[in-house]
């Protein structure tokens, strides 16, 4: 049986440390049209803001996966369909490769392996918090990241390469590049989808468009757009 993620085009991130737009609720949020619903953050996460968006959101059609940041914010709750694990690829901290995940299992009850799925992140924006916690290497051509991603299907067995650009919008023939050296991986693309077009285009590379931001800053209606972009890529 294949993976969910096999068959999604979109999925769209809630940072539970961010508001939503004012009038807006989780209910619209499910309601966009994309495919899953990722909850988690960098900065400012706690088990309890964590829980707080997973209950918002399990009343309502739409596949929840949980990304926690770090051992003491994963949540045990059936609403969630499973958790997607970041290993960074490009870390600077080998800590962000094995070592977090060193002490997730040491969690209390251990963790439930069997929707338990790590995702192979290649970060690329120098300025994003995530490259800051980690001290990603940001530097990396087309060909390093394609490198990257190939390792992390063939030699780490990954399903999902992550290509991260967080804020802003990527190079599409990297994504291209990252997309050409996988064979099974899904690739998911995140960072700076504000719109169709943008979603579109990355969509054209990338099996899977991740969009976070924008359903804070600009609402379920500029998310809704960037489902038709990656349902028409």
């Amino acid at each position: 049986m294949s993976a969910p993620w096999a068959d999604w085009n979109h999925v769209l991130k809630l940072d539970p440390d961010k508001d939503l737009v004012e009038g807006e609720t989780f209910e619209d949020v499910c309601a966009t049209g994309t495919d899953a619903i990722e909850i988690g953050g960098t900065l400012g996460m706690t088990e309890e803001k964590m829980r707080e968006v997973i209950e918002a959101c399990a009343a309502h059609d739409v596949p929840i996966y949980q990304e926690p940041s770090n051992p003491s914010v994963v949540v045990d709750s059936d609403a969630l369909d499973g958790y997607l694990v970041p290993t960074v690829f490009n870390a600077g901290d080998i800590f962000w490769v094995t070592g977090a995940h060193k002490e997730w299992v040491r969690i209390d009850g251990g963790l439930d392996w069997d929707r338990t799925t790590t995702e192979a992140y290649i970060v690329m924006n120098p300025e994003a918090s995530v490259a800051e916690y980690t001290e990603a290497d940001c530097d990396l051509s087309a060909d390093d990241v394609a490198a990257y991603a190939e390792v992390a299907e063939k030699m780490f067995g990954q399903e999902i390469v992550y290509v991260e650009y967080s804020g802003t919008l990527g190079d599409p023939e990297t994504v291209r590049a990252a997309s050409d050296a996988l064979e099974e991986a899904t690739l998911f693309y995140g960072g700076g989808i504000h719109d169709y077009e943008t979603a579109r285009q990355m969509g054209e590379h990338a099996d899977v468009v991740v969009v976070g931001d924008l359903v804070h800053d600009e609402g379920v209606d500029a998310v809704a757009e960037t489902v038709a972009g990656a349902n028409d890529a």
